[in-house]
């Protein structure tokens, strides 16, 4: 697999966050550089998941108002207590 190309992007940061960086960069041992990375990175996986469990909720939700199909949610939660207590269930039905 090639390595991804990699180019400089600029970022406008205030004074005391560049301060702030600069001292944990120091505590941790990382450059600042490191540390803007990880969080960037941290970030756009973190929102790519909470974007991809929106998308999910608005297809159930679509689907739950083209078929009406759903549980209840004493179904649901009876369901759950189940699996909390090691019983290895299917989910029950959807009913409309």
């Amino acid at each position: 697999m090639p390595a991804a190309t990699v180019r400089p992007v600029a970022i406008k940061l205030d004074e005391d966050t560049k301060a702030r960086l600069k001292r944990l960069a120091d505590a941790r041992q990382r450059t600042s550089h490191w540390l803007m990375r990880e969080a960037i990175t941290q970030y756009v996986e973190r929102e790519e998941k909470r974007e991809a469990f929106r998308q999910d909720t608005l297809k159930a939700w679509e689907t739950y108002r083209a078929t009406g199909l759903h549980l209840s949610a004493e179904e649901a939660d009876a369901w759950l207590a189940k699996l909390e207590e090691g019983e290895d269930l299917a989910p029950p039905a959807c009913h409309g």
